[in-house]
This record gives C-alpha cells, sequence and structure tokens, in this order.
C-alpha cells in the first residue's frame, strides 16, 4: 500500500550520526514558539509548572501517526491531572512533500489542514505546527512520525523514541512512554531511555526539489480527450478495469464543474498509486470539442478523459444512469466490482469524497480503513487507549 510513503524502523547507532541528529538524552528542552490549531502562539515556557513535558512529534498524512492520534488524546487525558503537559507538535514542510505521498490522507500538513484534521477527528490536546521554518524540529531531530520526547521538571530529556511497539492496538505489548512517565512520576530511573521509532520520516525543506520534480514530471504527461458513445458509457458503469473507479461528469459552460476540477485531479494524483482510476466525462456537444480539450490542457487533466459522442444528451445520460435526468456537475465513485460508493449530483464535498475512497480502499490493516469511517471511526481497532 505504501510504495510511496516511507515506513521504516530507525535503530540508531551509538553514535547517533545522522543528516539531523536527535537531541541527546540528558540535554535540556530546546525553546519553542508556535502556533497552534486553537490560534495561540504556544511556548516552552507556557509549561513550566508541569513536573513532566512530553513532546509527541506528529502529522495528519501519515498514515502510522494517524493510527497514534487517540493514544496521543488518551495519553494527555490519562495523566493530565497529574501534572504531565503533552504537546505535539507538526514537523513536515508541506512544500517538500509530494503530491503522492498523501496516498493514505485527506489532507496535507498545513497549519490550516491541522485544523481541519483536530475538527475532524475531535482532538483536544495542543497540536503545534513547525512547518514554516522547521527551527524547533531541527532542535529536536524527530525522524519519523510519531517521535516522542520525554522531560522531567528540570526539562532534561530523559525518555526519546517510540510511544510504543506497534501501530496496531492489538500487537501492543511495550507501552515505552507510559512506563517512561511512571517511573518519572514516581522519581525512579526510567528503565528504556531510548528506542527506535516507526512511521512516516519526517519531510525536511531539502526535500522540496523531490516534490518540484514529481510535479515536472505529471506536467510532462499527455492529456487526451476521446470520445464516448452510449455503449461506451454502459461499459464505463461496469468498471470492467476492476480498479477504484471515480467518475466526473462536467461541462465547459459549467462553473462549479471548473471548481471542482483541480481538487479531482489533485485526488487523482493522491490515490492512483493505489489503484484509484478517474475518468472526466464532458457533456459539450461533440463539435464542441477544441473547447473541451483547451480546458482540459488549462487543468492538466492526465486523468481519462471523454466527450459525449452524440448530441443526444438525455440518452447518453440514460446509458450511464437512467435515473440521472438532470444537470452537471455529476460525480460517482465505483467500487472495483461496479457498486457505487459515493455518487452526488452538484458540487462535491471533497474531503467526505477523499474520505469515502480511503475507507474503502483495499489496505493491509484494516485499522487504516477503519480510520475513515463515520461515526465508528475511534474503534478501539485504530485507536486504542495505550
Amino acid at each position: 500500500m505504501w510504495r510511496m510513503i516511507v515506513l521504516f524502523l530507525l535503530t540508531l547507532s551509538a553514535s547517533g550520526q545522522t543528516a539531523h541528529p536527535i537531541l541527546a538524552l540528558g540535554s535540556s528542552a530546546p525553546d519553542f514558539s508556535l502556533p497552534g490549531v486553537d490560534g495561540k502562539i504556544h511556548r516552552l515556557a507556557d509549561y513550566g509548572t508541569s513536573p513532566i513535558l512530553v513532546v509527541v512529534f506528529t502529522c495528519n498524512h501519515c498514515p502510522i501517526a494517524q493510527m497514534y492520534e487517540q493514544r496521543i488524546q488518551q495519553l494527555e487525558a490519562d495523566y493530565r491531572d497529574r501534572g504531565v503537559a503533552v504537546v505535539a507538535i507538526q514537523p513536515n514542510d508541506p512544500k517538500a512533500i509530494r503530491i503522492d505521498e498523501l496516498d493514505s490522507s485527506d489532507i496535507s500538513d498545513t497549519l490550516d489542514e491541522m485544523k481541519i484534521r483536530v475538527a475532524y477527528k475531535n482532538l483536544h490536546y495542543p497540536y503545534l505546527y513547525d512547518g514554516e521554518t522547521q527551527s524547533v524540529t531541527r532542535a529536536y531531530g524527530p525522524q519519523a512520525t510519531p517521535h516522542v520526547f520525554i522531560f522531567d521538571k528540570d526539562r532534561k530529556l530523559r525518555y526519546e523514541g517510540r510511544m510504543d511497539n506497534s501501530y496496531r492496538k492489538e500487537l501492543v505489548n511495550s507501552l515505552d512512554a507510559r512506563n517512561a512517565i511512571d517511573a518519572l512520576l514516581a522519581n525512579r530511573e526510567v528503565p528504556v531511555k531510548k528506542t527506535g521509532v516507526f512511521g512516516c520520516s519526517t519531510k525536511w525543506q531539502e526535500k522540496e526539489a523531490s516534490r518540484i520534480a514529481s510535479l515536472r514530471k505529471i506536467d510532462e504527461q499527455p492529456v487526451t480527450l476521446d470520445m464516448a458513445t452510449a455503449a461506451d458509457l454502459k461499459t464505463l458503469r461496469r468498471n470492467p478495469a476492476k480498479h477504484m473507479l471515480l467518475i466526473s461528469f462536467w461541462a465547459t459552460w459549467c462553473g462549479s464543474c471548473i471548481d471542482e476540477f483541480s481538487d479531482l485531479q489533485d485526488t487523482y494524483q493522491m490515490y492512483k498509486v493505489r489503484d484509484v482510476d478517474l475518468v472526466t466525462v464532458s457533456a459539450n456537444m461533440p463539435d464542441e470539442k477544441a473547447g473541451v480539450l483547451k480546458m482540459l490542457d488549462k487543468k492538466h487533466a492526465t486523468s481519462r478523459n471523454l466527450l459525449f459522442a452524440s448530441d443526444d444528451t438525455a440518452a447518453l445520460q440514460a446509458a450511464f444512469d437512467p435515473a440521472w435526468e438532470s444537470a452537471v456537475p455529476y460525480t460517482i465513485l465505483l467500487d472495483p466490482d461496479g457498486k457505487v460508493l459515493y455518487k452526488n449530483l452538484g458540487a462535491v464535498d471533497i474531503l467526505e469524497l477523499r474520505r469515502t475512497i480511503l475507507a474503502n480502499l483495499p489496505s493491509d490493516y484494516i485499522g487504516f480503513n477503519q480510520y475513515w469511517q463515520v461515526g465508528s471511526s475511534q474503534s478501539s481497532a485504530t485507536s486504542g487507549g495505550q
């Protein structure tokens, strides 16, 4: 599933020599002054009265980090009354994230998108943004998301590493971060002071060149437009390719169609590595092909693009969907067997659409799908109370 998201297990050598070195055990907590999703600036000094400070570097787009959102929330809730402060920091530079690295997310890692995630998942812990300069991230040196740093009352680093040993709750048998906190609260030595971390690599500013190069490759892909007969549309509805298929009916004279066109193309670029196909179907007249192709070129639509091959619009609509008797935009998402997963007449809610895709894409772990399911998304299989 993660051909484009780097998941790795870091077992650092004793020398700790990395491109971005991790803060050494015993070091003082580096200062920070960062904007949070609550609209406030959060400073290290704000947490000065807490006997223990837990700093977790995490993000939106990483599926492993997503599995830990509720664990961070539970950690904060369980230890709040014991004086422990928990602060999450988003370390990635959004400009360094390739669009195909968003194949497990509905959004990227900007501050505004962090606010979207917090609202969607009803998260309450402080969530701060360091993607602008990464100055705090460089001082701490998180290697992946999530990466935990725990400081004592003198703000000396006493534990650094993972929260626990598995993103899959049912496999957790080592509560490393909680063990460190419990030891510090009891004035005992932390039993295990350092562990490796597992997750998506930190997206440092230096990686922006990779993102630009990937966009250039997309720009180099051809834009094509083919004619679609009634028979073609009937075949399209059956989804013979057996991939998840997103189909967007639109027209050049439809303002809302044009407004959402780029979002749909971005969605395609995000998920096509996971075998999601996009087909756009223009409801323009056949003799308007030049104008349709011009708009497709402007939007650089590298998807499969079709144009009604007949001026009998009603017949072509009925060929695809006999119940479709209205206008565009009309968007439908089919599973590999042709089952309708999402259907909308009018402008799409792009986040709802992306979450529907993610909830239904084949994955190696059901928890990744459950995370995106409405209502039951906070199931114990996904989040856990560790």
